[in-house]
């Protein structure tokens, strides 16, 4: 495989707007996540960002971006349109879609998050989940749930679903499904040509779209869910970890 990483970025958030250029030990939090893209050792890192202001902040700290069209309807579309600017010659072969709100990833999901495209060639889509430990998630719609036959031995298994109810039913643990894929290139240009699916639109879950499709989407199980920056005591908290880091 030949993957680049490409990390979406807009400035439109709701709740915390500009969130990714908001300074984190003493950097905007999108060049946080590049750093942390850049240490798990993958390959190349693209910032794939809708605003000028982005672009700008990632080539001052050193880093690529491409400007993108900020009406773009996902970070899938929005990764593809970079992708195919920056990379017209199709070097790279995988995708690795990281969200640009997460400054304190640990790299290695990141390397995860590629080991079941590397075990398989049939799946088109990988990305990771982790076993819900808190008892509060498992019921709460907000955490995504993969449905897949993992467990403490099998660590890499097909997704049957995801979805925001509590499943599957039963005694066993729940997989709150994390939102970092890896993608086959030749599936992420299938993907955002397909129209949204039912049950997509339903759940508002974009990976549903793939699955509906017949495509195969793999998960990875990992050890924790990552810190995403989604509300003020997000960053303060991201900003506190990064502090303490040696």
């Amino acid at each position: 495989m030949q993957p680049v990483i490409v990390i979406p970025a807009r400035l439109g958030s709701t709740r915390l707007p500009e969130k990714v250029l908001a300074d984190i030990a003493g950097a905007p939090m999108i060049v946080q996540v590049l750093r942390r893209a850049l240490e798990s050792g993958v390959g190349p890192v693209l910032v794939a960002a809708g605003e000028a202001a982005i672009v700008d902040a990632v080539r001052a700290a050193g880093g690529e971006a491409v400007l993108t069209d900020p009406d773009l309807p996902s970070g899938s579309d929005r990764i593809h349109a970079a992708l195919e600017a920056w990379d017209p010659d199709r070097r790279y072969d995988v995708v690795v879609n990281v969200q640009g709100d997460l400054p304190t990833l640990d790299p290695a999901l990141i390397r995860a998050a590629l080991a079941p495209l590397a075990a398989d060639d049939a799946v088109d889509i990988a990305t990771i989940a982790a076993e819900i430990v808190r008892e509060e998630e498992r019921d709460n719609p907000n955490v995504v749930k993969a449905v897949a036959p993992l467990t403490p031995e099998r660590r890499i298994a097909r997704a049957l679903t995801f979805t925001r109810a509590t499943a599957p039913w039963g005694d066993g643990p729940l997989y709150h499904h994390i939102g970092l894929y890896a993608y086959r290139r030749a599936a992420l240009d299938r993907f955002v040509a397909l129209p949204p699916g039912v049950l997509e639109r339903r759940e508002k879950l974009e990976q549903l779209r793939a699955l509906e499709a017949g495509m195969r989407i793999d998960v990875a199980l990992v050890d924790a869910v990552p810190l995403g920056v989604d509300a003020p005591d997000d960053l303060e908290r991201a900003r506190a970890l990064l502090a303490a880091r040696p």
